[in-house]
C-alpha cells in the first residue's frame, strides 16, 4: 500500500492569532491549525499578539516533530504585518498558505453585552474592526506579493456565521466585522485569481474554545440540527482542505463550520458564534 503524502508537504504557512496555551478538547482554532498543518507537512509561522502563547503553539509542533517557529505582531500595524510576511520567506524560502484567524470580541456597552447600534462605543467599534477587519487586510496586502513570487498560493480568512445575517441579540461590531470578513474574502478571490492565488473564508459556529462561553455552547447543542458543539480541530480540518491542493478548483467561497447551524430555524446568530 502506497504511503499518503502529506497534504501540505514543502510548504509554508502562516497563521495568524495562532498562540495559545491550552491544548484538550479546548484547544483554539488557530493552535489547532498550526498543529494540523504542520503535520501535514507545512512549515508554521506562528503570530501573535503575546509571545508566550505563540510560543507554547510552536512548542506543540516541535514536540511532534514539526518545523514551526514565532513572530510577535499586532495585525493592525502596517509595519508588524509586513515584518510577518518578509519573516515566512527569510525563515522559510517562500510562502504558499495564510490563515487569517486574528480576531477579538468585546462587551459593547456598560453593562450592554450584547449592544446595538445604539449602545456600542466608537472606541470598541474601531477597535473590534481594526483587529478582525483591518488587520486581516494588513496580512493579506503584504501577504499575497510573496505569495504570487512563490508560484501563488492559498489564504483562507475565518469569519463567524455571526457574520452571515443580522439578529436581535447580537455583538454589532462583531457581527459587522465578521459580515467585512466575507465581502473582503469575495474581493480578493475576485482581485487574485489570475494570480494563482485562491481565497476562502470559514464561517465557524459553536465551536468549543477557551474563548466560548459554557453557556453559549449549551444554547448551541440546543439549536444545531446536529445537536453538537465543535471543537478547534473541526475549524482545522476545514481550512486543511482549502489550504490543500484538494481545493484547487475552489475559490470565493464560503463554508459554514456550524453543526448545521446556519440552516437552523428560531436560533440566534450568537448561539452559533465562535467567540
Amino acid at each position: 500500500m502506497q504511503q499518503r503524502t502529506p497534504r501540505l508537504e514543502g510548504k509554508v504557512a502562516i497563521v495568524t492569532g495562532g498562540g495559545e496555551r491550552e491544548s484538550g478538547p479546548r484547544i483554539g482554532t488557530g493552535k489547532a491549525m498550526s498543529i494540523l498543518f504542520a503535520r501535514e507537512g507545512a512549515k508554521i509561522l506562528v503570530v501573535d499578539r503575546v509571545l508566550q502563547n505563540a510560543e507554547a503553539t510552536v512548542a506543540a509542533i516541535r514536540e511532534e516533530g514539526g518545523e514551526a517557529s514565532v513572530f510577535e505582531a499586532d495585525v493592525t500595524r502596517a509595519e508588524d504585518c509586513q515584518g510577518v510576511a518578509e519573516a515566512a520567506v527569510e525563515r522559510y524560502g517562500g510562502l504558499h498558505v495564510l490563515i487569517n484567524n486574528a480576531g477579538i470580541f468585546i462587551p459593547e456597552g456598560p453593562g450592554v453585552p450584547q449592544a446595538s447600534v445604539v449602545d456600542v462605543t466608537e472606541e470598541i467599534w474601531d477597535r473590534v474592526m481594526d483587529v478582525n477587519l483591518k488587520g486581516m487586510m494588513l496580512v493579506s496586502k503584504y501577504a499575497i506579493p510573496k505569495m504570487i513570487e512563490s508560484g501563488g498560493g492559498a489564504i483562507v480568512n475565518i469569519s463567524s456565521t455571526g457574520g452571515m445575517r443580522g439578529n436581535l441579540n447580537s455583538r454589532i461590531s462583531y457581527n459587522t466585522s465578521k459580515s467585512g470578513v466575507i465581502g473582503l474574502t469575495t474581493m480578493m478571490a475576485s482581485q487574485h485569481g489570475r494570480d494563482r492565488v485562491r481565497v476562502n473564508c470559514i464561517a465557524p459556529g459553536g465551536i468549543n474554545t477557551p474563548m466560548l462561553a459554557n453557556d453559549e455552547g449549551s444554547a448551541s447543542v440546543r439549536s444545531s440540527p446536529l445537536g453538537t458543539v465543535g471543537t478547534g480541530w473541526d475549524i482545522a480540518w476545514a481550512a486543511l482542505f482549502l489550504a490543500s491542493d484538494e481545493a484547487r478548483w475552489i475559490t470565493g467561497a464560503l463554508l459554514p463550520v456550524d453543526a448545521g447551524g446556519s440552516t437552523a430555524a428560531g436560533g440566534t446568530a450568537s448561539e452559533y458564534m465562535q467567540l
